[in-house]
């Protein structure tokens, strides 16, 4: 793509102020020569606080609200940002971009998630939602109920986040208009990507046929780049091979082994239409259809090198200083670096439809039917691209690298080696479309190949999963005793997911042979000067894929985890509940609330593949599936007690479940042998064994919780609050890791299941089968602060200023054996929130922080598994300045509303290290610039 002209956000900055201050309106107040007797209508953002608040407090559950500050705009520019901002809740950045969510410490996988109240699929590879794919432009408020009632279907250990949407009927009419121009603060490195975006919506809302006909409409569109700057290390093994320099020890030290880092460009796309027809018949009948369409696409480049060290690869090297343990600088050469060109792209169609008609009976009872169907298609093209010097083995390939490094607390910083000069790695004469190392083991039994044949590969996994359901339900008012009010109903639904997971070894055309990368994908150089390396050639690899220009062998021809990780899921759902509404006095103390239950029956299926070597060294798969049923039951009540005016005490009692991640549930069994002398040769322990196996369990009943709730509110003004919550989760039934060892005998192949020379077989002939497996305890347990504090409570002076803050402090773990991972996924221990905001006469401006401790959470690992990794938290800072025209008296200019925003305005990175050795040993140090958006939003 062209490269665009850059706008200057500083510069923006200081015009939008500029012209915000030359309003008169910026000192209506203050100019006013007589008190103004007519109410002061509250709009924007503080209405928005207001609206939230009086939503938390009307609730009979304990819940937190987000509501949009006007039609198609929430308080931030993504869902994810402003759930994030709750008590209790926080954001998780992926790439740079907040996207998943953690509720009291549980991940968004642990997470219920629906829409107008019916079960949401996502886009990500297991339950969990994406909450940045939904645009809030559609998005009229959200509530998070982190206590469920009975008439709640889509719960979750965590909570449930329930994503609501305008009805037109209930609304006022508006048409409006948002238009966003969007720039990353850190320039892109790589040629053929940009750094700038935009976000274009369109909202239209009316009422027709005497307010009995209704309809709205949202299009959306999206075009949002991002850029990174990312050292990974490989880890740190002791320096026991290494030379040092004179007074430095190595006994004892640990060393970097090696690194593949990169600088990452990325352009996020999605356009989506939501729109909502609603009928009222009559006066007891009303019909609502509605639908959401998102189309979403991002590519991705990823250029940088890969690079073993000291330890794992370098020929040499030598450490020139130690500190407390540590090899904190010295030289290595001798290794053929890998130039890295990959690339990603990530498509993604989400459908939903859905039907409700609610008829009411009489004034007292009301009857809602609802069905709803949903269905997403998501497809990944993951490619690696090698190139270097000259093929690996070959008499032609060039000479290696040698460098010098140093330790900072980002990673790595390299630098000329004392005595050995670089190859010019932007040398397109030099650099050969070719594996500089011999990775291409596992292309042995291919004819033709041996393990230099692998030059790339390309992971392209798709997933289709869909969900239908249909509710039926009755409530109405009663005044029995204590019982004001009764609901009851079932819910039936039918869910499927199926993954494929495809991939395949890319080889140049040329093999045996290397040649230039050709001219017509050569895009320019990519800039790695944040790793002190300088510039590296930059070319197109995906087209390179799609253009047919490499070998593919088909990689579920020859690794069992394929096939092991290629399955459908299949569950049907009947859930029959019923809650009544209580409301009582308590002496002088009212007292409100819900008791209910729910029953919850589940048929589970899966169906997959058995996947091992055949004697051909080539992959043998034969079906395999899996069921299972249950019946779990679910009581909850909740109770408020007004102590006084305006301050609530509540309390809750309640068992949760989620449901078991999906891929957990694959029937699959696979084997795997590692072809390495020290676990061929030497081992005396099945533990250490050449052979391993995996496989799921498509058995596996839900995660379940039984929990306690107590909370204090004081609502001393409309937008002001202060609240303090203790909770605690008692964990029934976490899964855990299952191993057994078992008998490999019958899969080993003589002369392909051997040691290096060919001939000898393994000293073992078991090994260790790893599967997942209900029954592990824990419990997590915690408290919440929460205050809205407006400063108009203190002086009608300091009118517009006010201050939202929360702080929460979480403690809990997993009973599991010594040495195995306890940490709750997206648990921290201490969560910190700030808000101080300024609102009056048109002026607007918000500065938002958060700080977030260390947390367990997953990364892509080998085959874009998901892998465990241990994020170290961030401190992240939000600002937004903006002027409202309305009432300005300005021709045209009422509508209008004009905002800057600066995302991650301290340019935080995000760090992971291995804390349980040493914080120094960092795994991934990830930089992504502050990100700007100049919005406009009009409204006719």
């Amino acid at each position: 793509m062209m490269k665009k002209t850059r706008f200057q956000p500083l510069r923006l900055w200081a015009s939008t102020l500029a012209m915000m201050a030359g309003s008169p309106l910026v000192y209506a107040q203050e100019s006013a020569s007589a008190p103004v007797a007519e109410e002061v209508m509250v709009t924007g953002f503080r209405a928005a606080v207001a609206q939230s608040q009086e939503i938390k407090r009307e609730n009979t559950s304990i819940v937190e609200a987000i509501s949009a500050e006007d039609i198609g705009k929430l308080p931030d520019t993504s869902i994810a940002e402003s759930l994030g901002r709750l008590p209790g809740l926080a954001g998780q950045r992926k790439n740079g971009r907040t996207s998943g969510l953690t509720v009291r410490g549980f991940s968004e996988n642990w997470v219920g998630t629906s829409m107008n109240g019916r079960e949401l699929l996502g886009m990500g590879d297991n339950r969990g939602v994406e909450y940045d794919l939904y645009p809030a432009e559609i998005i009229s408020a959200v509530e998070v109920y982190k206590t469920p009632d009975a008439s709640l279907i889509t719960q979750g250990v965590g909570g449930t986040v329930d994503l609501q949407t305008i009805r037109p009927l209930d609304a006022s009419p508006v048409t409006a208009i948002n238009v966003s121009l969007e720039q990353n603060g850190l320039e892109s490195a790589n040629p053929d990507f940009d750094d700038n975006g935009h976000r274009l919506s369109f909202i239209y809302s009316d009422k027709f046929l005497d307010d009995t006909l209704g309809f709205s409409v949202a299009v959306a569109t999206m075009e949002s780049p991002s850029q990174e700057q990312q050292f990974r290390g490989w880890g740190y093994p002791d320096a026991v091979n290494g030379d040092a320099a004179d007074g430095v020890d190595l006994n004892g030290a640990k060393v970097l082994g090696g690194h593949d880092s990169f600088v990452r460009s990325a352009m996020m796309e999605r356009d989506s239409v939501t729109a909502v027809f609603q009928y009222k018949v009559n006066e007891k009948l009303t019909l609502t259809a509605d639908a959401l369409y998102i189309d979403f696409k991002e590519d991705k480049v990823f250029r940088g090198l890969e690079e073993a060290g000291a330890e794992w690869g370098a020929a040499n090297y030598t450490a020139t200083s130690v500190e407390d343990g540590l090899v904190t600088s010295g030289y290595w050469d001798g290794f053929h670096s890998v130039i890295r060109n990959d690339a990603e792209r990530k498509t993604a169609e989400l459908t939903t439809f859905g039907l409700n008609a609610e008829f009411y009976l009489n004034d007292d009872w009301t009857l809602e039917a609802d069905l709803s169907s949903g269905k997403v298609d998501k497809h990944i093209t993951n490619v690696e691209s090698y190139s270097g010097v000259g093929r690996a083995g070959s008499a032609s390939q060039g000479d290696p690298a040698a460098r010098s490094w140093r330790m900072t607390d980002k990673g790595v910083m390299f630098s000329a080696h004392p005595s050995i000069s670089m190859p010019d790695y932007t040398d397109k004469s030099l650099i050969k479309l070719a594996g500089p190392q011999a990775w291409g083991g596992a292309l042995a039994p291919v004819p033709g190949f041996d393990n230099t044949a692998q030059d790339g590969f390309v992971n392209n996994p798709d997933w289709d999963e869909s969900l239908d359901s249909f509710r039926l339900s009755a409530r109405g008012q009663t005044n029995w005793s204590i019982v004001s009010g009764l609901e009851f109903g079932l819910n039936y639904s039918d869910r499927s997911k199926t993954k494929d997971n495809r991939g395949a070894f890319l080889t140049a055309p040329t093999y045996p042979g290397d040649a230039a990368i050709p001219e017509q994908y050569v895009v320019g150089t990519a800039d790695l000067s944040f790793l002190g390396v300088g510039d590296i050639i930059a070319y197109d690899s995906i087209k390179l894929f799609e253009d047919n220009y490499y070998i593919r062998t088909a990689a579920e021809d020859l690794e069992t985890s394929r096939k092991g990780d290629s399955y459908t899921v299949d569950e049907t759902v009947l859930t029959l509940y019923a809650m009544a509404d209580l409301s009582a006095q308590l002496g002088p103390v009212p007292v409100t609330g819900n008791v209910g239950v729910q029953v919850v029956d589940t048929e589970q299926s899966s169906s997959g593949w058995d996947s091992v070597t055949g004697s051909d060294g080539y992959v043998d798969a034969s079906p395999v599936d899996g069921s299972d049923s249950y019946t779990k039951v679910l009581p909850s009540l909740n109770l408020t007690f007004e102590v006084h005016d305006d301050h609530l005490i509540r309390t809750g009692l309640s068992k949760a479940m989620s449901r078991a991640r999906m891929d957990d549930m694959r029937p699959n069994n696979q084997v795997s042998f590692a072809f390495n002398d020290s676990k061929v040769l030497e081992p005396s322990d099945p533990r250490n064994s050449a052979w391993s196996g995996s496989s799921g369990n498509p058995t596996l009943r839900p995660y379940e919780v039984a929990q306690f709730d107590l909370a204090y509110e004081w609502y001393f003004a409309e937008d002001g609050l202060l609240g303090a919550t203790y909770f605690y989760k008692d964990l029934k039934n976490w899964h855990k890791k299952g191993d057994s060892i078992e008998d490999f005998s019958q899969y080993y192949i003589p002369g392909y299941h051997v040691a290096e020379d060919g001939v000898t077989p393994p000293v073992l002939f078991e090994g260790v089968v790893n599967t997942r497996e209900d029954g592990l305890t824990g419990s997590t347990s915690g408290f919440e602060f929460q205050a809205s504090l407006p400063f108009h409570i203190f002086s009608d002076s300091l009118d517009g200023f006010g201050v939202l803050a929360t702080a929460t402090f979480t403690d809990g773990s997993l009973d599991v054996d010594e040495g195995e991972e306890d940490r709750i996924p997206g648990l921290s221990e201490e969560i910190y929130q700030l808000t101080a905001y300024f609102e009056r006469a048109g002026f607007q401006f918000r500065i938002s922080g958060t700080d977030r401790s260390e947390f367990l959470t997953e990364d892509r690992g080998l085959s874009l598994s998901l892998v465990d990794a241990t994020d170290d938290g961030a401190t992240l800072w939000d600002a937004q300045v903006g002027y409202d025209f309305g009432g300005s008296g300005v021709p045209y200019l009422e509508g209008l509303t004009v905002t800057l925003q600066a995302q991650n305005l301290t340019d935080e990175a995000t760090a992971i290290s291995d804390e349980l050795l040493d914080e120094r040993h960092i795994t991934r140090y990830q930089s992504f610039g502050t990100n700007y958006l100049l919005g406009l939003n009009y409204k006719f």
